[in-house]
C-alpha cells in the first residue's frame, strides 16, 4: 500500500521525502512499513531531495523570478533540510538575481506610469520583497529602472 501510494504521488509530480512521509502518514500507513518504502525508494533514486532542490531552484528562479530567500523558504517548506536548501540556493549566481529582478522591474514598470514617483518606487520595490528579494537590492533596482526614465530618486527614500 504505502508502494503504490508513493509511486501514484511521484508520477503526479516529484515530492521530497518528507513530503511523501506526511502523505503516508495521512494515510495511516505504519510508520515501519512507510519509513522501508521511504528508503528503498531513496536508494533506487526515485526519491532525491537534493535533485528535487535544485530543480525547484531553477524553475521557480527562471519561471517566477523568485530571490534566493524566497526560494530557501519553499524548500523548507517542503520538507527540505537546511544544508540541502542552502545548497541548493547558493548555486544560484548573484549577478544572475540581479538581473532578473531587472527584468522584473522592467516588465512592471509600464503599468506604473500613470502613479507618482514615490508610488511606483513603493509598489515596484513591494513587488521585489515579495518574491524574496532584499530591500536594498529592490530599492537599488528600481531606483535604476526610473532614472533611466529621467525620474530623480531621493536616496534617502526607502
Amino acid at each position: 500500500m504505502a508502494r503504490a501510494i508513493c509511486l501514484r504521488l511521484l508520477t503526479m509530480a516529484p515530492k521530497t521525502r518528507a513530503q511523501l512521509a506526511q502523505a503516508l502518514r495521512k494515510r495511516d500507513v505504519p510508520e515501519e512499513a512507510a519509513e522501508a518504502v521511504l528508503d528503498r525508494f531513496s536508494e533506487l533514486g526515485l526519491i532525491d531531495d537534493e535533485a528535487f532542490a535544485e530543480a525547484w531552484v531553477d524553475s521557480r528562479h527562471h519561471g517566477r523570478g523568485l530571490a534566493k530567500r524566497a526560494l530557501a523558504a519553499e524548500l523548507r517548506q517542503r520538507g527540505v533540510d537546511s544544508e540541502t536548501v542552502n545548497e541548493a540556493v547558493e548555486r544560484l549566481d548573484p549577478d544572475q538575481e540581479l538581473e532578473t529582478a531587472r527584468r522584473l522591474v522592467e516588465r512592471k514598470l509600464a503599468s506604473t506610469r500613470t502613479l507618482d514617483t514615490q508610488a511606483r518606487t513603493r509598489r515596484l520595490a513591494a513587488m521585489l520583497a515579495r518574491k524574496g528579494y532584499a530591500p536594498g537590492l529592490a530599492f537599488r533596482v528600481v531606483k535604476e529602472a526610473l532614472e533611466q526614465e529621467g525620474l530623480e530618486i531621493d536616496d534617502d527614500y526607502p
